[in-house]
């Protein structure tokens, strides 16, 4: 590896530096123009550039500058910038345009092995820095995929469902799941986690394994009140890093068409349904009650709703709604409910999550979003 790349077209200032650095034991190369040391130092990758302000060419020492810190790889290495430049606004303008330090000519041998070593430690700094993050990072794709693995896929038959889950550029705690408690009695649910990161992930998961094992203790999963108020006593806040959760969950009586239902703070499910006439109506189905984890004495209460014909059931995250637009204004809740009102079913739940997509103003979702949708014909 090379130590130090020289950039420099005075044939006698290039000597003195490669001498003086060569003498305390680094590895030097050198370039004569900027054109020819953009290329070398793609080559050699090296930790400190030292290059001067004034280097003749299209690529002069300030463009240089700005090339390196722009490049993708180069970025990291520090760049020591010579000069005989000494007013106060030049050297303003050498550090804006990139370097990181200034060094004086005539040169001094002392400040100037002063400047390398700490442009070193500055670059093995932040090599180290981007090596932990491209480790944090992996270790977070990691995370998501195994969150991923654990969603379940869309269902067919008597009762279709379709489910997707779209993570923000950080881990969440968007989770949610179905299945049969019986051949009649349907358990769906979406819960959502304070936070991101691996920690709201991690609770995320830990409920979903809770309620799909059925492992709360003398708790019928029949009862929506019932579940919610066992998950609040099991998974305080204290006891998981200050983290709560917001859930609506509802069991599908499949025979005679109702749906038992709670909510823990979290966005009203909503139930679309068709006429015969072709009339759409929606309804908004939540219960009053705190996120699970934020007081251990919190109440529950469950509802029923009676599912008409040709009906759609909607379970989503806030993510879906809370989502920043071009004109700076979020979505808000009832336009997205209007969303869901004005969707064609035949069309999947891909093209409501498209038309989300489309609205937002960042490429990247800052919040997960998490939407189901039951149809109930």
């Amino acid at each position: 590896m090379t130590d130090i790349l020289i950039i420099e077209h005075d044939a006698n200032t290039e000597q003195f530096l490669v001498q003086a650095l060569a003498a305390q034991g680094y590895s030097v190369a050198t370039a004569r123009s900027g054109k020819e040391g953009l290329a070398l130092a793609e080559t050699l990758l090296p930790g400190v550039i030292i290059c001067d302000w004034t280097i003749p060419g299209e690529l002069d020492g300030l463009a240089l500058c700005q090339a390196l810190k722009q490049h993708p790889t180069l970025y990291i290495a520090s760049l020591l910038l010579l000069t005989s430049r000494y007013s106060a606004a030049d050297r303003v303008k050498g550090l804006e345009m990139g370097a990181d330090d200034l060094l004086s000519k005539p040169v001094d041998i002392n400040e100037l092995n002063a400047r390398v070593r700490a442009g070193l430690r500055l670059y093995q700094l932040t090599q180290d820095l981007r090596q932990q993050k491209q480790r944090m990072e992996a270790e977070l794709a990691e995370a998501e995929s195994y969150v991923r693995s654990l969603l379940p896929t869309d269902q067919v038959g008597k009762v279709p469902i379709q489910s997707r889950f779209l993570p923000s550029r950080q881990l969440g705690g968007d989770c949610y799941d179905y299945y049969w408690l019986d051949p009649d009695y349907l358990v769906i649910y979406l819960l959502d986690v304070s936070g991101h990161g691996l920690g709201s992930a991690l609770l995320s998961t830990s409920v979903l394994n809770v309620l799909r094992s059925q492992s709360l203790p003398d708790v019928s999963f029949y009862r929506p009140e019932k579940v919610l108020r066992a998950l609040n006593e099991t998974f305080q806040m204290g006891d998981q890093n200050q983290k709560y959760f917001t859930i609506w969950y509802g069991v599908l009586n499949c025979a005679n068409r109702q749906l038992l239902y709670a909510s823990a703070g979290h966005p009203p499910a909503v139930l679309v349904s068709i006429s015969e006439d072709q009339t759409v109506s929606t309804l908004r189905l939540r219960t009053p009650g705190m996120p699970v984890g934020m007081l251990p004495d919190a109440k529950y209460k469950w509802q029923r709703c009676q599912i008409p014909p040709n009906s759609s059931l909607y379970l989503f995250s806030d993510g879906l709604y809370e989502v920043l637009q071009n004109n700076q204004q979020y979505i808000g809740l009832d336009a997205f409910v209007e969303l869901l009102t004005v969707a064609r079913r035949e069309k999947g739940i891909d093209h409501i999550m498209q038309s989300v997509i489309r609205l937002q103003a960042s490429e990247i979702a800052s919040d997960d979003m998490s939407l189901m949708m039951v149809n109930i014909d």
